[in-house]
């Protein structure tokens, strides 16, 4: 199973910026808990923009709304393209991530409600539903050749997946008030720019600039703004040529750099300042706590391992090409690195309660490490207990 062009790209930004992400979580608790805390909350606070158009907010928000729109483009674009011509075109190679994701976001928000049935902090449950793709590729590519590239595959493809269910939670169950002109006007945007996609409207700048109207008039909806950044991905074209390379294509290559390298360490940063406190690290054992660190570090692994046998079970699926259910455990574990997207469906389901944030994004921390050491360790040891042949390192018959 040749390793495709796009995921050998994926795999290398994603090690690459994954690396990023951890040296601004480090940087990011260093200020936290330095002098420097209050003028980094200063700066985050403070409100920029203009009110010609009712768009003046903190500078935390034009990060997690703004600057994360971006990255949801990217997303929805790599959705789009694994769907249309990747590793989800065809039910063969789509149905093991597609059933593995499935229950690696049922079992983790079930185990959260489960912690917090009843409870003020129950809105949080898909706080433990998410996978962040950069850090658990990066930690699946520390290991290189070791691990076959099918392996990867089915890891990255899960994780996709996930992020689309993701959006989906975040579009359904965390919306608060509805305006529904600003609705129906991003509904007309967007039927708009379906007809450029059927007209075989190429150029990005015709889909780039209603784009920025469509998150304009998502963000006063009520719906969160990043949809607006997927809604826009899955209208731009592809396959337009089998010669050329086709526009969604050329965005996906032109929006890799600075949202791994630019965008998603700043969201990292800016949202990982934790400033430890007495009791925080009594809230990892609350129900709250449990919740977030059980759902991710085990609810993950168990879910895409019981999905995954079932599907093969039933001869839905079948296991990646050369690997062992040792490998599917390994990459559960590290599917319950949740990080960026977990801390961000944090943020929105306890808007307004800054000290919640806070325990939500400690044990965030604690529940992506843990599983990320327990992952990168098993898929070392399957690695030593198998050595590849050369055959199966480049990904080949």
């Amino acid at each position: 199973m040749a390793i495709s062009k796009y995921f050998r790209k994926f795999f290398n930004s994603s090690q690459s910026s994954g690396i990023i992400l951890i040296v601004c979580v480090v940087l990011s608790l260093l200020v936290a808990n330095s002098s420097l805390a209050t003028t980094l909350q200063g700066f985050l606070d403070k409100e920029t923009g203009t009110d010609l158009f009712h768009l003046k907010y903190p500078i935390s928000i034009w990060i997690n709304d703004g600057l994360m729109a971006i990255f949801f483009l990217l997303v929805g674009l790599e959705i789009k393209r694994e769907i249309v011509e990747g590793e989800l075109s065809s039910f063969k190679s789509a149905s093991l991530p597609i059933m593995a994701a499935v229950g690696g976001m049922v079992f983790p928000a079930l185990i959260f409600l489960l912690f917090n049935k009843g409870t003020p902090y129950q809105n949080g449950w898909g706080i433990p539903m998410a996978t962040d793709i950069a850090f658990s590729l990066a930690i699946v590519s520390m290991l290189g050749k070791r691990v076959p590239s099918s392996v990867k595959i089915f890891l990255a493809a899960l994780a996709i997946v996930d992020d689309l269910g993701a959006i989906i939670v975040i579009a359904i169950f965390y919306t608060e008030k509805i305006e529904w002109l600003y609705l129906g006007i991003s509904g007309a945007i967007l039927l708009f720019l379906i007809v450029l996609n059927y007209f075989k409207v190429t150029k990005h700048i015709f889909y780039l600039l209603p784009g920025v109207v469509l998150w304009y008039c998502m963000h006063h909806s009520g719906i969160h703004a990043t949809i607006a950044g997927v809604l826009l991905a899955f209208t731009i074209p592809t396959n337009v040529s089998d010669v050329e390379i086709s526009p969604l294509e050329k965005l996906e290559e032109k929006l890799h750099f600075p949202v791994s390298f630019i965008i998603m360490p700043i969201f990292a940063f800016t949202n990982t300042n934790i400033t430890m406190q007495s009791g925080m690290v009594d809230a990892l054992f609350t129900n709250f706590g449990l919740g977030i660190i059980v759902g991710l570090g085990l609810g993950k692994v168990l879910g895409i391992s019981l999905f995954s046998w079932l599907s093969i079970q039933f001869k839905i699926s079948s296991l990646p090409y050369r690997s062992t259910w040792m490998h599917i455990v390994g990459a559960g574990f590290l599917a319950g690195i949740g990080f960026t997207m977990s801390i961000f469906i944090a943020l929105l389901s306890f808007k307004g309660h800054h000290e919640i944030q806070e325990d939500a994004k400690f044990a965030i921390l604690v529940a992506s490490a843990l599983s990320g050491f327990i992952g990168y360790s098993l898929l070392k040891i399957q690695a030593k207990k198998r050595r590849l042949k050369p055959s199966e390192i480049r990904g080949e018959e």
